[in-house]
């Protein structure tokens, strides 16, 4: 894809992931997904988000910036929601958080192939007050 292709792709990627339908983030991630300190595979991968979703049904990521070269892609997003269902064993606590996410992705063939990156789960912790 040329650069001005995967700026397009990730927006659509962002968007399905905004808009919570696993099913299509799903088509953008590789069955074999390798993620840094985390279990490989697109189910671990949708997994992962679906455990978010269902504890921040309003979770949303706003993309800040967005450098792509080849077949890497960076980006810098702002993620938010409200703590309204259970997340990693924490009853809800119906807090707003808002936190810095880094994101490092290479994309092959139209879907992730590997991925890493930073979530500042210390700050969304902390701002759940656990």
């Amino acid at each position: 894809m040329e650069s001005w292709e995967l700026r397009e792709w990730y927006a659509d990627f962002l968007e399905a992931c905004n808009r919570h339908d696993l099913d299509a983030v799903r088509t953008f991630v590789d069955p074999g997904v390798r993620r840094a300190h985390l279990p490989g595979g697109a189910e671990a991968f949708v997994d992962d988000l679906a455990e978010l979703f269902h504890g921040f049904p309003d979770w949303q990521w706003r993309r800040i910036q967005l450098v792509v070269e080849d077949d890497r892609i960076a980006a810098h997003l702002r993620a938010s929601g409200t703590h309204t269902g259970v997340f990693r064993g924490i009853a809800p606590t119906r807090r707003h958080v808002n936190v810095a996410e880094f994101v490092f992705s290479r994309v092959q063939r139209g879907r992730i192939t590997e991925v890493s990156g930073t979530t500042d789960r210390v700050e969304l912790l902390a701002q759940l007050g656990a």
